[in-house]
């Protein structure tokens, strides 16, 4: 590759990095959503109980 290997093999890895980082960051932030939504849903269910249970 004319001396050049080092840089077209070192752009080949930053590229496979950026496209992989493309597709873990995405589902990594799915699952924290889906975690707060989890925990959100059944704060308000204790609290409805909770509220039902004092009339």
């Amino acid at each position: 590759m004319g001396g050049y290997a080092f840089f077209v093999w070192g752009s080949y890895a930053v590229a496979l990095i950026v496209v992989l980082g493309n597709i873990v960051t995405p589902i990594m932030q799915r699952k924290k959503v889906i975690k707060r939504i989890k925990r959100t849903i059944k704060r308000e269910s204790i609290e409805l109980s909770r509220s039902n249970q004092g009339q």
